[in-house]
């Protein structure tokens, strides 16, 4: 694994999304987010998100938000040997993943997505970004400069594909949704009050040439091609 330096300062509300996942957690977060959470509290089970990187992941791929890397390990790759990059804001995140992984030989990136990304990245046919907005802070329209910044580095007609929990305009898994849905905001572990499809879909609209959204649940499953 290749790791490089930070490129730039987190913003502190940023770095309170990235603080979370500490070792403990990441050692529980198969089970406990993608296992339990996903299904039973926010109506979407993990496999719709592991069809979705079947779907769309290419043999050069860019993973931002990776978690514990779950989906990339789990999912097909078009190819047996595919360039894949990783970026986070959670240098655990990405030693985690980088493990996981670690027969793809993949490189790290540790950087805000918030910001432009100052060092050199290579093009690529595919990004994913899973369960990943929902923890930026700000409404809809504050996270729009993680696709202004990324995709300079998605190839033509490569896809940039995710998902992220909505706030509003979605029932989940009704009063359990809610409630974990606001105490994850109260914690700064979520951003995502204000979310909802509509305004996701201005994102895409404004920033890529064709879009799908679906909604699952509480969550929003998109795929954007540029």
């Amino acid at each position: 694994m290749t790791e490089a330096e930070p490129a730039v300062p987190a913003s502190s509300d940023a770095a309170a999304g990235a603080a979370v996942y500490s070792r403990l957690l990441l050692s529980v977060y198969d089970l406990e987010v993608l296992g339990v959470e996903l299904p039973f509290v926010f109506g979407c089970p993990s496999r719709k998100i592991r069809e979705l990187y079947d779907r769309h992941v290419s043999g050069r791929h860019l993973d931002v938000g990776v978690g514990t890397g779950y989906f990339l390990d789990r999912c097909r790759f078009p190819v047996e040997r595919p360039l894949l990059h990783l970026m986070d804001l959670s240098p655990n995140s990405l030693r985690a993943t980088a493990r996981r992984v670690a027969r793809y030989g993949p490189v790290s990136h540790l950087c805000n997505v918030l910001e432009p990304v100052s060092e050199p990245l290579p093009q690529f046919d595919s990004i994913g970004a899973s369960n990943f907005l929902h923890c930026l802070p700000g409404p809809m329209a504050a996270k729009e400069p993680v696709f202004a910044n990324l995709i300079p580095s998605l190839a033509g007609g490569g896809v940039f594909f995710g998902t992220t929990v909505l706030g509003r305009g979605v029932e989940g898994t009704g009063w359990l949704y809610r409630t974990a849905n606001a105490l994850y905001n109260r914690k700064a572990i979520f951003s995502n009050l204000a979310d909802d499809a509509e305004g996701l879909d201005r994102l895409l609209r404004r920033n890529f040439a064709r879009h799908t959204l679906d909604v699952v649940g509480s969550m929003a499953l998109f795929a954007a091609w540029k």
